[in-house]
């Protein structure tokens, strides 16, 4: 079931304190207004590389990057919410995505590799092979003891080496809390057409508890807190992309536009006038980031 009322917790944001409110709203401006600055740059011709872009699913990341900070993370490829809401630095994103030397890779990775281990953050990108990042997570953790959070698509779900290291951290009683960004397509084919099965089910049969919910952040939020204690642990968590897979075309209006549902519960709670400071501030922020004189001028030394 699919809905962008899933699982949410009643009057959830009601509970949770404002600025945590806030500050879950602020991951999301950074990641939406990061990549609305990189569309435009893309758009220009400035660079042509292809991009994975989290817009849409931003909400996941941003939510529970403020639980599990400290968690060693495994991203997938659809990774710029991850590395901007644990506390990536945006500059050095950009400059992997044109290709700089100063980019997180030398500007030799690119979107869908981004490593990252400065300031506490530890986040190792993809690799290559759709879901290899969980069984890379699973041995991190039986090596080190450390936790780790490994963020996965509905379609990397499918790869049988990533039931394999489910059940491995089960055994080994692992900390490693595995995450499903669940936005119903594999490149552009959708579940129901590709298996029959439920991954929260796979999960729970394996002998871990696993949840369905959708993203709404404050739900996230709070079922995160719930989990983060219980590893290994699974959350499944219906969401949206915005922008097809490696570029910034569009599959037409998504199923439900998270980042609007989100600002519209804010201001009904009475914080319109801090929202519209900290997306008007982040907004300004980006646009300096993506400035085309500026990026013409970086790529030209």
């Amino acid at each position: 079931m699919r809905s962008p009322t899933y699982g949410i917790i009643p009057n959830i944001a009601k509970s949770i304190k404002s600025d945590i409110l806030l500050q879950i709203f602020n991951n999301m401006c950074r990641v939406r207004y990061f990549e609305l600055g990189l569309i435009e740059a893309f758009k220009e011709k400035i660079f042509d590389k292809f991009v994975y872009l989290s817009s849409g699913q931003e909400s996941i990341a941003a939510s529970m990057s403020l639980v599990i900070p400290d968690f060693m993370i495994f991203a997938q490829h659809r990774c710029h919410s991850t590395y901007l809401s644990f506390g990536g630095d945006p500059v050095a994103l950009r400059d992997e995505l044109i290709g700089l030397p100063s980019g997180t890779s030398g500007g030799r990775a690119g979107s869908n590799c981004l490593q990252y281990h400065k300031n506490n953050m530890t986040m190792f990108g993809h690799h290559g092979l759709i879901g290899e990042n969980v069984p890379f997570g699973v041995g991190a953790a039986l090596g080190s003891g450390k936790p780790v959070v490994c963020f996965f698509g509905d379609g990397a779900a499918e790869e049988d080496y990533v039931f394999a290291a489910m059940g491995f951290a089960v055994t080994h009683k692992l900390p490693v809390f595995f995450v499903c960004e669940d936005n119903n397509l594999s490149v552009l084919t959708t579940i129901d057409k590709r298996r029959s099965w439920s991954m929260t089910e796979v999960a729970k049969g394996l002998g871990m508890p696993a949840v369905d919910i959708t993203d709404d952040p404050w739900t996230v939020y709070r079922k995160t807190q719930e989990l983060k204690d219980t590893l290994p642990a699974f959350i499944n968590i219906y969401t949206c992309r915005a922008y097809w897979h490696n570029s910034v075309g569009t599959d037409g209006p998504p199923e439900w536009d998270r980042f609007k549902i989100v600002k519209d519960e804010l201001i009904k709670l009475g914080m319109g006038k801090q929202i519209e400071e900290i997306e008007n501030k982040i907004k300004t922020s980006m646009e300096q980031i993506w400035d085309k004189k500026l990026l013409q001028k970086l790529l030209k030394k």
